[in-house]
């Protein structure tokens, strides 16, 4: 409406100028020169006037234009003291301005709303552009998750995990791929999404990073439990009739024995067959015993537990062996209040047995030292760590030493540490392991 009466005004001016045009050709047509000299000067201040309000006109719009080019809706046009031909325009200035002004507001409302969605899931979110690999965008959980305050680009992130940036590079659009982190010694399972949107010409690729390492760990646990529950019912189903026949055949050959020729020794040897078959049958019903355990936990009785007290046990319990084989045993507590709702019984069992793996990992070492840290960490999460100054162990070991029936011992059962790792997940926690060839080993216990 504003700009409908600035177009009208313009209108009149074009439209008197004619007019008093086309009167000075009428004059001059016919001669009437002393009234013509009347209308020229009238001729030329409309022309002048016309210039000056054109030149006004761009002036106004040159600085409506530079506000929006910087985007300085803020900029207000004063009416009021404005000539009466440019006041409409300026009116109208003013109405795009603040109309501008509100767009400019509700977008960053949006943006800001949209943010603080995205800083508060828990799921990391990386966008970066394609082309050059500059990042535009990390939020706080990715930074968490991956341990760095700031990325420059994808490929500042290779110098911390190599594997990972070229996981990330290597993902397209639309795929979804679980991939593992590396980062301080403890490598997690990370499942990362890839999408893609093209924007003033330059296509910009977005990564969602989500911590699936607790779920894989469940679905695992879940998996083997099931296993050895139907392994062990055959097992021992199978092999209670073996022992059962191997008694019985013993028991005969015992009572007919005076009856049979022992010249060349038959019968002894048919009683030691006989004797091996009962004892290894014993020993598989005994193994299948020991892997029963494995499902046998089903429920903890948590209570809340200082984890000094459990130190202080552990201490009192293992003294005797520690002095016998001069290991140090170091306890680091800096909050002497602090505690985990746990079952006791359960974790005074995973200390047992961690406590045991150290004491074997560092019996051939120099300075035997075993050190018990309990501490808040950065995730908020209360951890416990045992650690050793052993030998540690090669990394392709890492993934392994939780599977039950896989032991790093030549006597071991792989039952100790599939047991702790169900014990933690029943106490919605989880363990894990750090561990350097030649310098040592540490397991966390995360609750």
């Amino acid at each position: 409406m504003t700009f409908k009466r600035y177009e009208w005004r313009i209108i009149a001016r074009v439209f008197l100028l004619f007019a008093t045009l086309c009167a000075a050709s009428f004059l001059l047509v016919k001669g009437y020169f002393v009234y013509l000299l009347l209308v020229v000067p009238v001729v030329i201040y409309q022309l002048i006037e016309s210039y000056h309000f054109q030149k006004k006109a761009h002036d106004e719009l040159e600085q409506f234009v530079e506000s929006v080019h910087y985007r300085d809706f803020s900029r207000y046009f004063d009416v009021k003291h404005a000539p009466a031909d440019l006041q409409p325009l300026r009116k109208g200035f003013n109405e795009i301005n603040t109309t501008f002004k509100v767009i400019s507001r509700e977008k960053e409302t949006q943006y800001q709303y949209l943010q603080k969605i995205l800083e508060l899931v828990d799921t990391g979110i990386l966008s970066y552009e394609e082309e050059s690999k500059e990042i535009v965008w990390m939020n706080e959980s990715l930074k968490k998750m991956l341990q760095v305050p700031y990325l420059k680009t994808i490929h500042s992130l290779e110098k911390r995990d190599e594997e990972l940036a070229k996981e990330i590079i290597a993902l397209k659009p639309g795929e979804s791929k679980i991939t593992t982190a590396h980062l301080e010694k403890t490598p997690f399972k990370i499942l990362l999404s890839a999408t893609a949107f093209q924007t003033e010409g330059k296509v910009y690729k977005l990564i969602a990073f989500q911590n699936v390492n607790e779920a894989l760990d469940e679905t695992e646990s879940k998996a083997w439990q099931k296993l050895l529950s139907v392994l062990t019912h055959e097992i021992m189903n199978s092999v209670a009739p073996i022992s059962s026949l191997a008694e019985t055949l013993k028991h005969r050959l015992q009572q007919s024995v005076t009856a049979l020729n022992n010249d060349t020794g038959s019968v002894d040897d048919l009683e030691i067959g006989i004797e091996t078959i009962k004892r290894r049958s014993e020993g598989l019903l005994k193994f299948a015993e020991t892997y029963r355990n494995l499902n046998r936990i089903t429920t903890p009785n948590l209570k809340k537990v200082y984890i000094r007290d459990i130190f202080e046990n552990l201490l009192q319990l293992m003294q005797p062996t520690l002095e016998q084989k001069n290991i140090e045993l170091e306890t680091i507590l800096k909050d002497t209040d602090l505690i985990v709702e746990a079952d006791v019984n359960l974790l005074e069992q995973v200390m047992i047995n961690l406590t045991v793996n150290a004491i074997e990992a560092v019996k051939d070492k120099a300075g035997p030292r075993i050190v018990m840290t309990g501490y808040v960490a950065n995730n908020r999460k209360t951890v416990i760590k045992v650690a050793d100054n052993g030998n540690g162990m090669p990394p392709e070991l890492l993934d392994k030493i939780f599977i039950p029936f896989f032991s790093t011992k030549k006597s071991g059962s792989g039952i100790g540490l599939s047991l702790c790792k169900q014990i933690m997940m029943l106490h919605k926690g989880n363990i894990q392991v750090q561990s350097v060839e030649g310098e040592g080993t540490a397991f966390l216990l995360l609750f």
